[in-house]
């Protein structure tokens, strides 16, 4: 039997194919190691992608509402670039204005009521020692050996000297190769939003040239649904934590609670991080009110779980289930999944993937029950 061009064509790119698998199977390890490499040096372009992305959601809309009003087309992009980023700058000195001088404020008072705090403890610990005596015996028992304690600390202190100044210096390489990486990532961000349009035309012309029609336009919608998914979530989540954290401060400054707009700014960032974002802040603010009346504390726990109860049954569903089409219990389980397996960046990454995955998935069913039901349709038509 004669096989035809194209028959032994796609048998050899099958054994390639098979061989390669294979011999990546054997060297496993390289493997990773090539990958790893490449992904440090593909690092600031993947940080460019992702401020890109970013800033794209505003300067979209700003550029759908500039763009009827200028007569000079070509400068409404440059225009709208440079107002996104002053916005976000503006947003960014905002939030630093109201903080910081909170943040100082709280740290001052911290220096006055943490040493009041453990007064009380004490005091409180030393009626606690005199009402039940058994308990000031039970910690008596206990024996410590201070010697081999001391010891133990002297050799640790001893070999911890280069550990620490080794990791000093570590922390500083990080943080200045991390600077370079923004950097680089963050003009790489600024050309491709410049020239999104050409790079997007770019793209489709390299799948229709290298993948057959079908595959190629089975891409560009997948690619289509993912940026729209992904945008409407990035919008969606940041609404959401402003709206849960005006929420808390209205509440706590109703309720006259210390450090108000500091917790109300930590939740409302903390609450980036979809479901469980919130109580990471929780934690905090509690903490912080403790330091000053544990009642008080008491009373934020309680108006916390109302507020959550309510942010996690009606606005966090209908802001953000609602704009990447995904109903609440797959957001729980995009959640749960995400941060299992990558963390707080499978967090934030798994809902939207997650609804890209459900929409597919949805679409694909759709369809094979209309092709059932078609040709159900079509054998009754027979019968009769």
């Amino acid at each position: 039997m004669e096989l035809s061009k194209d028959t032994v064509r796609k048998i050899r790119g099958l054994i390639l194919f098979a061989v390669a698998v294979v011999v990546a199977a054997v060297n496993y390890q390289v493997v990773l190691l090539i990958c790893t490499y490449l992904l440090k040096i593909l690092t600031p372009f993947l940080v460019g992608g992702a401020i890109g992305f970013v800033l794209n959601v505003p300067m979209r809309f700003l550029e759908k509402h500039i763009s009827p009003k200028m007569k000079h087309k070509k400068a409404v992009r440059p225009l709208c670039l440079v107002l996104t980023i002053f916005l976000v700058i503006g947003l960014i000195a905002i939030v630093m204005v109201l903080v910081v001088p909170e943040l100082f404020r709280t740290v001052m008072s911290l220096e006055k009521s943490v040493p009041l705090f453990f007064s009380k403890l004490q005091m409180k610990l030393e009626r606690v020692f005199v009402d039940y005596p058994e308990v000031e015996y039970y910690i008596s028992s206990v024996q410590v050996d201070w010697g081999t304690l001391m010891q133990e600390l002297l050799t640790f202190l001893g070999h911890g000297a280069g550990t620490v100044l080794f990791n000093t210096v570590s922390a500083a390489v990080s943080i200045a190769n991390g600077v370079t990486s923004f950097g680089i990532g963050l003009v790489f961000a600024i050309y491709i939003l410049l020239q999104k349009e050409s790079l997007s035309r770019q793209v489709k012309k390299l799948c229709h040239a290298f993948l057959p029609d079908e595959m190629s336009f089975q891409v560009v919608k997948v690619a289509a649904l993912t940026e729209h998914i992904f945008s409407n979530f990035l919008t969606g989540q940041c609404l959401e934590a402003v709206i849960l954290g005006s929420m808390f401060f209205v509440t706590l400054s109703i309720l006259r609670m210390p450090y108000v707009l500091l917790i109300g700014v930590l939740i409302a960032f903390t609450a980036l991080i979809p479901i469980f974002g919130a109580f990471i802040g929780c934690a905090v603010g509690a903490f912080l009110i403790l330091l000053v009346s544990p009642v008080q504390a008491l009373i934020f726990i309680a108006v916390f779980l109302v507020l959550q109860q309510v942010e996690g049954n009606l606005i966090y569903p209908y802001v953000v289930g609602g704009s990447v089409g995904l109903p609440s219990i797959w957001v729980l389980v995009a959640v749960t999944l995400g941060g299992s397996l990558m963390g707080l960046v499978g967090m934030l990454i798994f809902i939207p993937l997650t609804s890209v995955f459900y929409a597919l998935l949805r679409e694909n069913v759709n369809a094979r029950l209309e092709r059932k039901k078609a040709a159900q349709e079509a054998e009754k038509g027979q019968e009769l």
